[in-house]
């Protein structure tokens, strides 16, 4: 298992969330506020899938030329990950709509117990980026920072300045600016990588939670 194949599997959990209704679910518009941004590109106009049904979203969305445009991962390494994560269990197909599908209730517990050693990292050197962990709006009203110092991923479009937090994977600043869902499930991630015991447990809970598709 890499890396990228946590991010991926947790844009498949997002994307599967977005095929409510948007009547029945607003939780992808409100994993950050509506006037929040912490880079100078605007998000993506991506209202389209405002006027499609599950169908037409579901053929859109989860072929592997799209998983590329969405994450940035490579479509060859898109491929790779998600017969990757089929072989391991992680992953399987939909039986009635033929799409793939995280196990969440697996990577939950790959991610619950073995985030901060598999995927261990260390805050580096003060850099640019766009805020991680408790700095990212899912966590920063729940957490306050004990120094002045907060977690970033390093970007150079970024608004804030912290220490610098390794992502997943190198195209994480690429993804998180087209879906707000999955930038609060990898800094909720990251919160379980760096924070501290209380941090983590926060983390751990809330990811539990907003894993579960609808």
């Amino acid at each position: 298992m890499k890396s990228q194949d946590v991010v991926l599997m947790l844009k498949l959990i997002s994307l599967q969330k977005q095929e409510v209704p948007r009547s029945s679910f607003d939780g992808v518009r409100n994993a950050w506020p509506v006037d929040w941004c912490d880079w100078d590109e605007e998000l993506e106009n991506r209202g389209f899938l405002d006027s499609v049904n599950a169908e037409q979203f579901r053929a859109a969305v989860y072929t592997a030329r799209s998983l590329e445009l969405e994450t940035g991962i490579s479509k060859t390494q898109v491929n790779e990950s998600l017969k990757r994560c089929i072989d391991i269990g992680l992953v399987k197909k939909d039986r009635k709509y033929g799409v793939p599908r995280c196990n969440y209730v697996a990577l939950e517990e790959v991610l619950i117990s073995g985030a901060k050693y598999f995927f261990h990292v260390k805050p580096g050197t003060l850099v640019r980026g766009i805020g991680t962990a408790f700095a990212a709006p899912v966590l920063h009203e729940m957490l306050i920072s004990a120094g002045d110092l907060i977690p970033v991923w390093p970007d150079a479009s970024g608004h804030s300045k912290g220490l610098a937090i390794e992502p997943l994977h190198k195209s994480v600043t690429f993804a998180v600016r087209k879906d707000p869902e999955l930038y609060a499930l990898l800094a909720l991630v990251d919160a379980i990588r760096v924070g501290q015991p209380r941090e983590a447990n926060l983390a751990k809970d809330m990811l539990k939670k907003r894993m579960r598709p609808l």
